[in-house]
């Protein structure tokens, strides 16, 4: 049996090739974003939101743990050279996204009226509703190529293969919008014609995982070698996957009674309909802000789960153990200083991105940038847990934080003086407890405690000497320039920014928070290393 096969990286190569792709998909997103508003106006871009909001449910309950489980199930095979258990494991795994794809996508196009009518409260989305339905199928098929190319520690063709898919959503997205609005459509076929790019992204993603797998795992001959039942095989994935998106969808649900509790809270602490609004408005638009370190974190989770699935699939749990760490310490590296810099400069951020907000935007910025880095935390010992068999424990974690996190914002929230900031104080809260719970369950599931020193307290440092030396800029900038005007709070700010990202880096490499090691394992970080004379 031969097999042609394509380059592998290491976890910290693989993640940084996810991260330049994540990078263009926040910028085609931005791009996407504002003309198709302009375009829809309004209400219809308020019918494709709400769109998204169905979608997003069906996508979090097909696609969060089941690549997962199949980037876990390859990596392990490929780790004991088990070629033909990898073909078949994919070929399985296959047939059952397709099965899970075509269940959903049913439901959204046979069900769209009732899900605009009842669900979103929308009946002009129905249409939009069927129009998304086949991208749930044609995604969970997508899916399935993806975690097969993670597992065999290859993450070029999905970051390729995302880049694609937004760019033809956002192409075919604006076209047709755009061309119905001109024939003079209504606004609910308009919005479903931009709904209807997110298949057609799709199709193009497909089509090229399809070119990419038989061009670079073809098998030449007939597989041989010792394979799963097919059985065993759907009940593997299903039994990884399955509270891997559990977990997921768990948050996705809580997230959305966060109104409702803030909202009604504030009513309880004295607040109007109206102002109770403005105060979660200006929220929901830090939260932006909050989730943007989460989404750079996203490339390091996925890599590390096939690297940390290999290793203890052969036994070796000292490279597994050495592999989490690492990543635990990058994760804060890179995390921690972002926090930090939302929360010292919170006041010029949201002023500047968001003018004429609330007066409670910064006060609220500064402590989600501190849980900010928590989600990150979290989300890279969720990933270590899934690649080490654990999967189930990350669920007690999550429905523990957000308990405690619902708890705190039900009894602070409705204190007159503490009102809206009791929000992201029960996010800290909930995130912290999620991340201490993990660790605990980390250090039973890998039998080694991770250096908290070097995951934690180095980080932390370089981080608050980062904080504090913006702090000062800004502060300076702002005594000689003024702060009246954007432009000029803008300024100070980028001013501020430089001198953090510069402090930052001389403090990380002086402190071997990041070692000339790690350097190595990342595209052109060897030369990165010599210019930064890192030993």
């Amino acid at each position: 049996m031969k097999e042609r096969t394509a380059k592998k990286q290491n976890f910290m190569h693989g993640a940084a090739i996810l991260t330049i792709g994540v990078m263009i998909m926040k910028v085609l997103g931005a791009i996407y974003k504002v003309p198709l508003a302009n375009i829809l106006g309004d209400y219809g871009y308020g019918l494709f939101l709400a769109t998204y909001n169905v979608y997003n449910i069906f996508f979090t309950l097909s696609t969060a743990g089941l690549p997962v489980a199949l980037s876990r199930l390859i990596a392990e095979a490929d780790a004991n050279c088990l070629e033909a258990r990898k073909e078949k494991t994919f070929r399985t795994a296959i047939g059952t996204f397709a099965v899970i794809g075509i269940l959903f996508s049913s439901i959204m196009f046979f069900g769209n009226g009732w899900l605009a009518e009842v669900y979103l409260r929308k009946p002009d989305a129905a249409l939009s509703v069927k129009a998304m339905a086949p991208a749930i199928l044609l995604v969970c098929l997508v899916s399935a190529y993806r975690g097969y190319c993670q597992g065999n520690g290859n993450m070029i063709p999905t970051t390729v293969d995302e880049v694609l898919e937004v760019l033809f959503k956002v192409i075919s997205g604006l076209i047709l919008a755009g061309v119905l609005v001109k024939a003079g459509y209504d606004l609910p076929v308009a919005s479903a014609g931009a709904i209807l790019g997110v298949s057609i992204g799709s199709v193009v993603s497909l089509g090229y995982m399809l070119f990419y797998k038989k061009r670079n795992y073809s098998y030449v001959g007939v597989p041989g070698g010792k394979t799963e039942s097919t059985v065993k095989i759907v009940r593997d994935i299903l039994r990884i996957g399955i509270p891997i998106s559990l977990g997921a969808s768990i948050m996705a649900i809580l997230s959305s009674l966060d109104p409702g509790i803030c909202e009604s809270r504030l009513a309880a602490a004295g607040f109007s309909k109206y102002d109770a609004g403005v105060l979660y408005g200006v929220y929901a638009k830090v939260q932006t802000l909050f989730n943007l370190p989460a989404a750079f974190m996203t490339p390091l989770t996925i890599a590390i789960v096939p690297a940390v699935a290999g290793a203890m699939a052969i036994g070796n749990k000292t490279e597994a153990e050495k592999t989490s760490e690492d990543a635990m310490r990058i994760a804060s590296v890179i995390s921690m200083p972002m926090g930090v810099g939302l929360s010292v400069l919170s006041y010029p951020i949201v002023n500047v991105l968001y003018p004429n907000s609330n007066a409670a935007g910064p006060g609220l910025l500064s402590i989600m940038g501190i849980a900010s880095f928590f989600i990150c935390l979290v989300l890279m010992e969720n990933a270590i847990l899934q690649a080490s068999g654990k999967e189930r424990l990350p669920m007690v974690a999550l429905v523990s934080g957000s308990l405690l996190k619902i708890l705190i914002n039900w009894i602070i929230i409705a204190i007159p003086s503490v009102n809206i900031y009791g929000a992201p104080i029960g996010t800290l809260f909930g995130y912290c407890c999620m991340a201490v719970l993990d660790y605990i369950f980390i250090r039973k599931a890998l039998g080694e405690n991770p250096n908290l020193g070097k995951v934690l307290v180095r980080p932390l440092l370089c981080s608050v000497l980062m904080g504090a030396s913006a702090y000062g800029v800004y502060s300076l900038c702002s005594h000689l320039i003024g702060t009246t005007g954007t432009l000029k709070m803008l300024v100070s700010m980028a001013l501020a920014v430089a001198a953090g990202v510069v402090i930052y880096v001389a403090a990380v490499v002086r402190s071997k928070a990041i070692t000339n090691e790690d350097m190595k394992l990342i595209p052109g970080g060897e030369k990165l290393g010599r210019l930064l004379h890192m030993k």
